[in-house]
């Protein structure tokens, strides 16, 4: 049997400001492990370092002895609509920090650490009825096309372990829940389209412990972070209903949806059909603390 990964003792992150790579922070620390953020301005505390800045390169020697990076960067999904200015900045916003992470790594050759480099479910695009593991080729959507520059982005790290975190929606009130918290609170939630289209989603826990998972384990390429169950569009919005006992009856349809935020927005993120299998996550000794949607919108919001 192959030895245990060591533990881990120093891990760089840039993108830590956003609710996953906060969580992250707090989770490491409290485990005993030295954290370095890559920031956007000038560092203000001894744990920080400036990137960015005036050029597209990251000093190797920023990461040099680090036992891994995780680069959680990019301009958010969430808002809308996404003109022609913002599709570039989504894309931009997650390939160059991507690129030039890779590229440190690259320098620093066989004693590079480990790249754990975000991504998204989306990169499937919509398949309806076929589950989707890591071996599912990549689908045709906006998202899907962002998500392959990335991933390729990332790719070119040399030596170094490279893991590309397909994340699913994250079930929490500054996740995918921030939009439909207040439709349902006001009484008019319903299906988002047909309603029946599956959805990726996870817990904001089980994101944060899957990453650090990872980075303790040798598991490298794409890894979904989804939850385990199949879960549709209505068995979410039906489990936030239920939770703050309001009803699930007024339907957003398609043809509305795509006049408001826009078709890319709409296909990729709301009326895309995708079961997300974690298959590289459960092979790797991972066990989800929300295996159901209805488990995770419990943890994340109070019952009324």
């Amino acid at each position: 049997m192959p030895d245990a990964p060591p533990a881990l003792r120093r891990v760089v992150i840039a993108g830590a400001s956003g609710l996953i790579g906060t969580t992250l922070t707090e989770r490491l620390r409290s485990d005993g492990v030295e954290v370095t953020h890559l920031v956007r301005r000038p560092a203000a505390t001894a744990d920080e370092v400036e990137w960015l800045s005036d050029d597209d390169r990251l000093d190797p020697a920023v990461l040099d002895g680090a036992d891994a990076v995780v680069c959680l960067n990019g301009a958010s999904i969430g808002r809308f609509p996404w003109t022609p200015s913002y599709r570039h900045t989504l894309l931009w916003s997650r390939v160059v920090p991507t690129r030039a992470i890779a590229s440190a790594l690259r320098e620093l050759g066989a004693d590079a650490p480990a790249f754990a480099s975000a991504s998204a479910v989306g990169y499937y695009g919509s398949a309806p009825g076929v589950p989707l593991d890591e071996s599912a080729p990549r689908g045709e959507t906006f998202l899907a096309d962002i998500c392959g520059e990335w991933e390729g982005a990332a790719r070119h790290s040399g030596d170094a372990r490279v893991v590309h975190l397909r994340t699913a929606p994250l079930i929490h009130p500054e996740g995918v829940l921030k939009p439909l918290l207040l439709l349902t609170a006001l009484g008019v939630s319903g299906p988002v389209g047909r309603g029946t289209q599956a959805w990726g989603w996870i817990s904001l826990e089980d994101e944060v412990r899957a990453i650090h998972h990872v980075l303790g384990t040798d598991v490298e390429g794409p890894v979904n972070l989804s939850g385990p169950e199949r879960a549709t569009a209505n068995d979410l919005g039906f489990a936030l209903a239920r939770r703050m006992n309001r009803p699930y009856l007024l339907r957003a349809p398609e043809w509305g949806l795509k006049l408001v935020l826009g078709k890319d927005a709409t296909e990729s993120l709301l009326t895309a059909d995708a079961h997300i299998v974690p298959a590289a996550l459960e092979a790797s000794g991972f066990a989800f603390t929300h295996a159901t949607v209805e488990e995770a919108v419990a943890a994340a919001v109070p019952a009324r």
